[in-house]
């Protein structure tokens, strides 16, 4: 059988897709990026689904073209990289539509660039004349970790740059895993990509509140001040805790999902694809509950995390951690048992060499049921029985790690119809050297000679609707209290609910003093019990928007991080929130600031619903050496989509496996 149109390329058919870009171009060498599904035009897919849906799919239905979406470097004889992007047909083994991207943007960052950057950092005579103003204590070796150069000052040639920070590291242990962010160094290597030089080496300011911007305060015992602030359980001082029993997930009669072709899931009333590609990550494609249209595409689009420290250079800490370098590329291989439970479902995924060779991602993604508290209850006091059944859903979960910083990001289903979009931040903090007993109005000084500068994590989630079909709209539902009067209100109780559709592309943020709700309907259809359109809902999280002043750099390029909620008009291609290069951008091109402009009319038609919400994360002692995990949850509802609670048939039953603490643990605890 042919793989789905929304199955991800397979190795043998990104192979193909190399070869026909490999064939395309003489002599000259190619240096590939991505090679990666392109989701078939959602014209061309909903008549397939309806086919599929209605059961009558069959090997002579029309099927979308597999096609390869491709990004590369042409390197000529002159070694000039330049940039294209095609689009080749897998199955006619075709180049079908091809750009030069050029100057203008700058594409994604790739693993390989981050080996070459270290290596010529290490070759580099300004690097190593750096380093030389340090007195390190021996026995400590130098770590370079690459960072995206940011946005460009305005004044700047558009040249591909990376810069990097740098951190020494105690192998006194013998221990490769030894924290080295406990010894931040005050130096910033800059590399010129197509020379592949270290063109300049930034000097950061080490002082603390009262010392200027450019002040070079900084010692040769650069890091006499720190200490060591390990998190591996073979470091610790003082080990890991020793009275904590095992709790263990334990399914004897297997899960309650299914798997087929590899990509749809089945569960409960639930049906849904799970794709994956090196941009987003985890995607999830036409959901369906109880054979009810509720989604046609679910995606993490952008996450930006602008620092806020002003002294140069650290005005260009600003990372978009999908765009810069790919949410899926830096996707961890997840490990059985620990960061998924239970009885679980890996998804594979595919990436790109240097050369375009097709290359094996195991365990991309995990599928597994999950236990989350009481699901509804009630007790009848007068008979005294209570029913009380669990929260039991499905998470589909992927988690990045891009230096510093892991991002575990999980759909999870549920048996009321509810879909939850979870993020939730860990690692390591982003630090930079401060000098001994000073204090910052930039960050927080988290350990001797480390300060962990102020900084917003600001996620943008993407929601493509379908409910019960394509054609919806987008109302807005506040509550407001009414002023006490005779004639409506005598007694002052009484609040109002306002609703109205929104008519043409805008941008909106969140009114918890107005309970302010976001509900796409179905205008078409009416719930025959509350006679009100069939809706999903959600409440935008009130959380803080981009701080960074509206001219600035990093303001004009994270412009979808300055609203809470953004509703366009769906057009083919039109995915990332904060458009398709983000790599040193100065300003959002094609994101959603640009689709709102457009002004479309979104009413009664085919729309697109994009969330922002996020951290200001100002860094306290207890996020160091390891963040505990900051979560925030995206809780999209059904509204009055059901004729009642649809989870009302799930059982009651009682986990066999529950039992009481024995009396002598208790008198032990003193209890």
């Amino acid at each position: 059988m042919p793989p789905h149109p929304l199955a991800i390329l397979s190795e043998a058919e990104t192979n193909i897709a190399r070869d026909v870009i490999i064939a395309s171009y003489g002599n000259e060498v190619i240096d590939f990026r991505e090679i990666y599904l392109q989701e078939p035009p959602k014209a061309q897919l909903k008549e397939y689904l309806a086919l599929e849906h209605s059961g009558r799919l069959s090997p002579t239905s029309p099927r979308p073209a597999r096609l390869a979406f491709c990004q590369y470097d042409v390197i000529g004889s002159n070694r000039v990289p330049e940039f294209h992007e095609s689009v080749v047909d897998v199955n006619l083994r075709k180049r079908v539509s091809h750009q030069m991207v050029g100057k203008q943007h700058h594409a994604s960052l790739t693993l390989s660039e981050f080996d070459t950057f270290i290596e010529r950092c290490k070759a580099s005579t300004l690097f190593q004349q750096a380093l030389a103003d340090f007195d390190l204590p021996e026995g400590f070796d130098v770590v370079i970790e690459p960072w995206p150069y940011g946005g460009p000052d305005l004044t700047e040639e558009n040249r591909r740059y990376f810069q990097a920070l740098v951190f020494a590291q105690d192998m006194r242990s013998g221990n490769p895993d030894a924290n080295f962010y406990s010894y931040p160094l005050p130096v910033i290597p800059v590399m010129d990509v197509l020379t592949q030089e270290v063109i300049r080496v930034d000097r950061p300011a080490t002082g603390g509140k009262g010392d200027g911007l450019f002040d070079q305060t900084f010692k040769r015992d650069i890091i006499g001040h720190c200490k060591a602030s390990d998190y591996i359980p073979e470091l610790l001082p003082h080990g890991t805790r020793q009275d904590l029993k095992p709790l263990n997930v334990a399914q004897p009669e297997g899960p309650s999902f299914r798997i087929t072709d590899e990509s749809l899931v089945e569960w409960q009333k639930w049906r849904f694809r799970v794709a994956f590609n090196p941009r987003e990550g985890a995607t999830i494609h036409d959901v369906w509950y109880d054979g009810r249209s509720v989604m046609y595409r679910l995606s993490v689009s952008e996450m930006t995390v602008p620092y806020a420290d002003p002294r140069p250079p650290f005005h260009r800490k600003q990372a978009f951690d999908f765009g810069d370098g790919g949410a899926g590329n830096m996707a961890n291989n997840l490990s059985l048992g620990c960061d998924c439970l239970g009885v679980i479902k890996y998804f594979d995924a595919v990436v790109t060499g240097a050369d375009g060779t097709a290359k094996p991602m195991p365990n991309a993604i995990c599928l597994h049921e999950q236990d989350n508290g009481i699901g509804w209850k009630h007790s009848n006091w007068r008979t005294g029985r209570a029913v009380v059944t669990r929260l039991r859903e499905l998470v589909v979960q992927f988690i990045i790690t891009l230096a510093n910083y892991e991002y575990i990001f999980a759909y999870k289903f549920d048996q009321a119809g509810g879909i939850t979009l979870e993020a939730r931040a860990t690692g390591i903090l982003n630090v930079v050297n401060i000098d001994a007993n000073k204090v910052s109005e930039y960050g927080n000084v988290v350990s001797g000679g480390v300060l962990a500068q102020n900084h917003q994590h600001i996620f943008n989630v993407r929601i493509d609707p379908a409910i019960d079909g394509h054609n919806n709209s987008v109302v807005v539902e506040e509550s407001h209290a009414v002023p006490m009067n005779q004639r409506t209100n005598p007694n002052g109780n009484f609040y109002q609910i306002t609703k109205s559709t929104l008519e043409r592309a805008c941008y909106l943020d969140a009114a918890p003093q107005h309970n302010r709700t976001i509900k796409i309907i179905n205008p078409h259809k009416t719930n025959p019990i509350s006679q009100n359109p069939v809706a999903y809902k959600f409440q935008p999280l009130p959380t803080q928007l981009l701080l960074a002043d509206r001219q600035s750099v990093q303001a004009q390029r994270a412009q979808f991080a300055q609203h809470h909620v953004w509703v366009t008009k769906y057009r083919d291609g039109e995915l990332y929130a904060g458009g398709r290069y983000t790599l040193q951008s100065q300003v959002e091109v094609d994101g959603v600031a640009d689709a709102v402009q457009r002004g479309d009319p979104v009413e009664d038609t085919d729309v697109v619903v994009w969330n922002s919400f996020g951290i200001t994360h100002n860094p306290r002692v207890e996020d160091w050496p390891v963040m505990p995990v900051e979560i925030f949850q995206l809780m999209i509802r059904p509204a009055d989509f059901f004729t009642a609670n649809p989870a009302i048939d799930v059982p009651s039953s009682k986990n066999v496996s529950s039992r009481l603490v024995p009396d002598e643990c208790c008198r032990k605890a003193n209890i």
